[in-house]
């Protein structure tokens, strides 16, 4: 049974073959499991047709709850190890990820934090995103901190997964441009994956950060 956090080694690309049955079984596509998911279809993709063995926790919950099974059945039923083992405790590894795995990492996600400086110095601010292309949509206010850095014309952009109890999860960060996006064209061609604001107030303003330089790190258990 897969711990808080992580899940239990598989044989390659059991994840991925259990996941593409299941969603046959439901006559899914794979664009509306990603949208029950909320992850990018790239990554559904990625996850449906390549051996990985470091997917976390929270994706394989609403995976689960997003093709009506369990985990555990995504998991294979905990075959992996004999009944009441759970292979050698995981030893903590360091390492940086590559660009694939970032975006990866960043289509499972929707949570971020962007970066600049404004008139009152450097800035963090929390958003929800959506990956689009080789960029990321974000959605702001009029007026807000963000839209006045968009006119500086570059920005960074933070996400990551932590889990203070297993001391493992990841980090991708994104330096890049970034623009106001105002052509009604433009515009209506992201209806389609255009971006909910947790926060729930009108955000009119739509954001894109183009990637000009990607990196990660990820630290988790080893065998």
């Amino acid at each position: 049974m897969a711990t808080q956090g992580s899940a239990p080694p598989v044989d390659p690309g059991d994840l991925g073959r259990r996941v593409r049955q299941r969603r046959a079984e439901l006559g899914l596509s794979p664009v509306e499991l990603a949208r029950r998911a909320g992850m990018d279809p790239g990554y559904l993709a990625y996850l449906e047709t390549t051996a990985t063995g470091e997917v976390s926790y929270a994706t394989l919950l609403r995976l689960a709850a997003s093709l009506d099974t369990s985990v555990e059945a995504l998991m294979g039923g905990g075959g992996t190890f004999p009944p009441g083992q759970s292979g050698p405790p995981p030893r903590p590894r360091l390492r940086n990820l590559t660009v694939d795995e970032c975006w990866g990492h960043l289509g499972t996600h929707g949570v971020g934090r962007t970066v600049f400086v404004d008139q009152d110095g450097p800035a963090a601010v929390p958003v929800n995103y959506r990956r689009h292309g080789d960029e990321l949509l974000l959605r702001t206010g009029l007026g807000s901190r963000l839209a006045v850095a968009a006119a500086s014309g570059s920005v960074s952009m933070e996400a990551d997964h932590i889990d203070d109890a297993l001391h493992q999860g990841w980090s991708v960060l994104i330096r890049g441009s970034v623009r106001v996006v105002s052509d009604p064209e433009e515009l209506a061609g992201l209806a389609d994956s255009d971006v909910e604001s947790w926060a729930g107030e009108d955000r009119p303003v739509h954001v894109m950060i183009r990637a000009e330089r990607i990196t990660g790190r990820a630290i988790a258990g080893q065998g």
